[in-house]
């Protein structure tokens, strides 16, 4: 007990030499984060797993970087972008010749000549990185070895960073923002502070009906067909302007008396309720409930369903952060200049209360790749072609002497999921509340 007195005090020493030098509380959270050197060096790795996530196309692929041929210059890579986009198109010689048996006059080649799925039919059947190897030279070297169709390893490895990354910070993306917006409304409002006219709920709650069916049920087929990422976002947006446009109808019938006539709704029970019944559900069946009704797999539905159920803690967090920092001195002081209250949040509340936030993504994002290479395993929720950590994983059952297909990407979900624990420890220790001073 005296020894954690003591510890208290000096910290408290410390703080206050600190301040008398005149250094922010940033400051003060920079320097205490970089005293963990497990956490800094794991910050340091993150931007090298963000780097080659940006940057895959550029490290494996078997198209060229560059490329002269019949004296016309190409940037196959870049093109490739442009086609997605259907801004390009290619020629017909690209499509009858394999990219490696055309006759270059000058090539650049990518540092992994190799995509995710080209398959090296001369070196199929699970050939090892030190095995003898049927290439014509170094340059095309297998460096981590081959599956059984002859995909190289290296590449599935870089796709799968990207993959992973992508999970990790979309499906908390999806989890932050519905977090911050269940735990505001309850951490703000409470039980008793948020009204709303009889109308007005009335007409959110029907408003639900058409903008789910025309935003999404009604769009099943472009949801599917289409670019999911785009598709999705159109369906946001039609729902938001279902809302808007019941909302602006509410908004004139409030003019009546009994229509306008004001409710209190116990906001905080409702959200807390609904915290404990997504939370009451294993998200792992969840999951797979969700997956095993989807006709056509895709790695952005399992990130859209990850966000769907990660959001509780982040909710949980902002809620507590603001049952204290609505009856501080600045909050009454908003009030008394007669703010809105949705100013108040977004302004004053949410920016203040954001710092567990950081801890908590942190922790998620590791969960969020855990469960993407768990799904990946078993097979489920992707789609055939695609290549991640999980699913080489999976590969290795099927020939247990392929050792490398259990190794590599085995340890890349390891030290990728311990990276983003250990920043989530350094955050918990550089965000000590008692920093404040």
């Amino acid at each position: 007990m005296l020894i954690g007195v003591k510890k208290e005090k000096e910290l408290a020493d410390q703080l206050s030499q600190q301040e008398a030098m005149g250094q922010s509380y940033r400051d003060i959270v920079r320097k205490q984060f970089r005293k963990n050197r497990m956490a800094v060096w794991s910050l340091r790795l993150l931007y090298v797993l963000l780097f080659v996530s940006l940057t895959s196309d550029f490290i494996a692929n078997e198209k060229p970087l560059y490329c002269k041929i019949e004296g016309e210059t190409y940037f196959p890579v870049l093109r490739q972008y442009a086609v997605d986009l259907g801004l390009s198109t290619w020629e017909a010689k690209f499509f009858q010749t394999n990219w490696h048996d055309h006759k270059y006059e000058k090539v650049i080649w990518a540092p992994i000549p190799y995509s995710a799925n080209t398959l090296d039919k001369k070196n199929t059947n699970f050939v090892s990185p030190t095995d003898d190897q049927r290439v014509p030279s170094k340059r095309f070297w297998h460096w981590l070895g081959t599956d059984q169709l002859g995909r190289d390893v290296a590449a599935g490895m870089i796709n799968g960073t990207r993959i992973a990354m992508l999970v990790g910070v979309i499906s908390m993306s999806i989890a932050t923002l519905i977090g911050i917006f269940f735990g505001a409304l309850a951490g703000y409002f409470g039980d008793d502070r948020f009204r709303i006219t009889r109308i007005r709920l009335i007409m959110n709650v029907v408003a639900i009906i058409p903008a789910l069916f025309y935003g999404f049920i009604a769009r099943s087929y472009q949801l599917e067909e289409g670019t999911f990422g785009w598709q999705m976002l159109m369906g946001i947006g039609i729902a938001l302007l279902f809302f808007i446009a019941f909302n602006l109808v509410a908004k004139y019938l409030e003019r009546y008396p009994k229509l306008g006539q004001k409710l209190t709704l116990p906001i905080d029970i409702m959200v807390m309720r609904l915290i404990e019944t997504v939370s009451s559900i294993p998200a792992l069946l969840l999951v797979l409930s969700i997956v095993a009704i989807i006709e056509k797999p895709s790695i952005f539905y399992i990130m859209a369903i990850i966000g769907l159920i990660r959001w509780t803690g982040i909710a949980r967090f902002i809620r507590a952060e603001l049952l204290k920092i609505r009856s501080l001195e600045y909050i009454e002081a908003a009030e008394a200049l007669g703010y809105s209250e949705w100013r108040i949040i977004l302004r004053h509340a949410i920016p203040n209360a954001l710092t567990p936030v950081l801890i908590t993504i942190a922790f998620g994002i590791a969960s969020a790749i855990l469960l993407e290479a768990f799904l990946s395993f078993l097979g489920i929720g992707l789609p055939p072609a695609q290549i991640t950590w999980g699913k080489l994983l999976n590969l290795a059952r099927s020939q247990f002497s392929a050792w490398w297909l259990a190794i590599f990407p085995g340890l890349a979900i390891f030290f990728t999921v311990t990276i983003f624990n250990l920043l989530g420890e350094g955050l918990t220790d550089a965000l000590d509340p008692r920093l404040k001073g």
